[in-house]
């Protein structure tokens, strides 16, 4: 449990400094993505941004696990 914590610590830290250029990719303001805006309220919910990040993961885990 110790060493996948860690694990996800460092990916985490890996993902914060690669962010600027993660950013150019365009995730996050995918069509298909919810934005709600009334008056100075605005809700964001990146609906396909979520869908195509759960796929890799999944796609890469069960590489990974072969």
């Amino acid at each position: 449990m110790a060493r996948l914590l860690i694990v996800g610590g460092v990916v985490l830290i890996l993902a914060g400094l690669a962010w600027p250029w993660l950013s150019r990719l365009g995730l996050g303001r995918l069509p298909g993505d919810i934005l709600i805006q009334r008056g100075q309220t605005s809700f964001y919910f990146p609906i396909v941004t979520c869908i195509i990040v759960s796929v890799v993961l999944s796609l890469l885990f069960w590489l990974f696990r072969k």
